[in-house]
């Protein structure tokens, strides 16, 4: 089944310049029903809000990090299911392990570029 393009996504920075970038290469793939969190906490309280298809959350953030929002999200029973993807400067191998057994959906490793992201997310979602 394709993935549909308008389902929502949520975007999860404490860096504006970053919302903006993600933002922009989601638009880029069809992407429209876009919405923005600055911090994991405001982050989570969107998701227990809202209908989130996709989240793509960055690892360091205050006051709650992207890890402890992605454990909080698997370990939330409505939440559990949704599709998390870690954005992060970090490369090192303990930290994609860390992000792995919290259940991450995949891990993206800045700077990265449309296709990156497209390949990340086809890996998540499924073709689009």
């Amino acid at each position: 089944m394709a993935v549909d393009k308008n389902m929502h996504v949520l975007i999860v920075d404490d860096y504006k310049t970053m919302l903006r970038i993600i933002r922009n290469l989601l638009r880029q793939l069809g992407f429209v029903n876009i919405d923005e969190a600055t911090d994991g906490s405001m982050a989570l309280q969107m998701m227990r809000g809202g209908n989130y298809g996709l989240v793509i959350s960055d690892w360091n953030m205050e006051p709650m990090t992207g890890l402890q929002l992605l454990r909080e999200v698997r370990g939330d029973a409505k939440l559990k299911n949704t599709p998390f993807i870690m954005v992060t400067a970090e490369s090192k191998s303990e930290n994609v392990i860390a992000a792995k057994e919290a259940g991450v959906s995949n891990y993206i490793v800045k700077p990265f570029n449309a296709e990156t992201l497209q390949a990340k997310m086809v890996s998540v979602l499924g073709e689009f």
